[in-house]
């Protein structure tokens, strides 16, 4: 009886040690398709961490800034109005002016905090730095603005008080009539044979003039005595028909005192209605205050009109918030200034500096204001 036959099996060949089990060798492990999603969101996510914290957007933010008292001392302990050969007479209260603060280059995620937080507002950029100019010629020209209306201030408040104006050039156009002839700080005596006593004497000198046309301009450059210069005037860029000098004229106090206003790191003109009230205050002692706590913001020429401003809204709550029971708010401005709801804050609705004296003259003696 023959032997049956043993199970015959395929026998393979020893397996390397850690070699997976298959019917073929793999060098490494393969992501799986939620493994390469993982990847993919972490490193997207890090990107945009990244850019969200470092990449600026073309926005800027805007909120209540310092506010400093006309009246008072600047940052340095100085006083901010000082008159130099005048008596100046003691003030009771405050004539406090308000800022801005403005805020550039913000991040995407500091944009969504302010944004998300409503103590600042976001505006775009371009409506703050136009284009093609950088920051720092911005700053430049805030600057300036902040001088002009410490000037206009002076004038304003002068010619309030009766004092004499100067007619000086203030600006003198390159490869104009007046280049080379006229320099800045020149004072103007007479044009075209008519006597100069206010800016807009100037204007009003050239008008029925035409390029080609030679006229007289009489002027002191310095100490030196008045000189007279002959001009041939050109043609105007702006296509009026009088002809055109090249300087632009401006109205400066003619006085025998100083009169000086010392603020650091503020620009814009929206202080210059302050600035007027609180020369006037000092030099007459008329109180304006009257032991109150006034605010207020505008612009104001040397004729002593008051313009509108920007950010009147947060001037108003910065106002408040230091303590101001009263605010005057340029006329035009009257409607942005409600909507800011400043509760109990008085606002007092202004459009020149007689107007201004007017309303805290009744606000002093209880009478009603006009009001926004």
């Amino acid at each position: 009886m023959s032997k049956p036959h043993d199970e015959v099996t395929a026998e393979r060949p020893p397996q390397a040690p850690g070699e997976p089990i298959g019917n073929s060798r793999r060098t490494g492990r393969r992501l799986t398709r939620r493994g390469w999603t993982l990847l993919i969101s972490g490193v997207l996510f890090v990107v945009f961490l990244v850019l969200g914290l470092t990449v600026p957007v073309p926005y800027v933010s805007i909120s209540p800034g310092p506010t400093f008292d006309t009246l008072g001392k600047d940052q340095s302990g100085a006083p901010v109005i000082q008159i130099s050969g005048h008596q100046e007479f003691p003030t009771t209260g405050q004539l406090r002016m308000t800022t801005v603060s403005l805020r550039d280059d913000i991040s995407l995620f500091t944009a969504l905090g302010l944004w998300a937080s409503s103590s600042d507002a976001l505006a775009p950029r371009d409506e703050y730095f136009p284009p093609g100019q950088s920051s720092d010629q911005v700053a430049q020209e805030n600057v300036k603005a902040f001088k002009d209306s410490q000037s206009n201030a002076e004038v304003a408040a002068l010619s309030h008080l009766h004092y004499p104006v100067k007619v000086l050039a203030n600006d003198v156009v390159g490869n104009s009539p007046a280049d080379h002839v006229l320099a800045p700080g020149d004072q103007i005596l007479m044009v075209n044979g008519k006597k100069v006593t206010g800016e807009d004497d100037v204007r009003a000198a050239l008008t029925g003039t035409k390029a080609g046309q030679t006229i007289s301009i009489t002027f002191v450059h310095g100490t030196q005595p008045p000189t007279t210069k002959s001009l041939t005037l050109a043609k105007r860029p702006d296509a009026s028909p009088e002809g055109f000098i090249g300087l632009t004229p401006i109205d400066r106090a003619d006085v025998p005192f100083d009169v000086k206003i010392s603020l650091q790191d503020i620009g814009g003109p929206s202080a210059g209605l302050m600035f007027t009230l609180a020369i006037v205050d000092r030099m007459t002692g008329q109180d304006l205050a009257g032991g109150r706590h006034i605010a207020g913001t505008g612009e104001i020429t040397e004729k002593g009109v008051v313009g509108p401003i920007g950010g009147i809204s947060f001037k108003v709550i910065g106002a408040r918030d230091a303590g101001a029971t009263d605010f005057l708010v340029p006329q035009q401005n009257c409607a942005e200034a409600k909507s800011a709801d400043p509760a109990g804050l008085n606002l007092i609705k202004v459009s020149s500096l007689d107007t201004a004296l007017t309303a805290l003259a009744d606000l002093k003696a209880g009478r009603p204001t006009p009001s926004c």
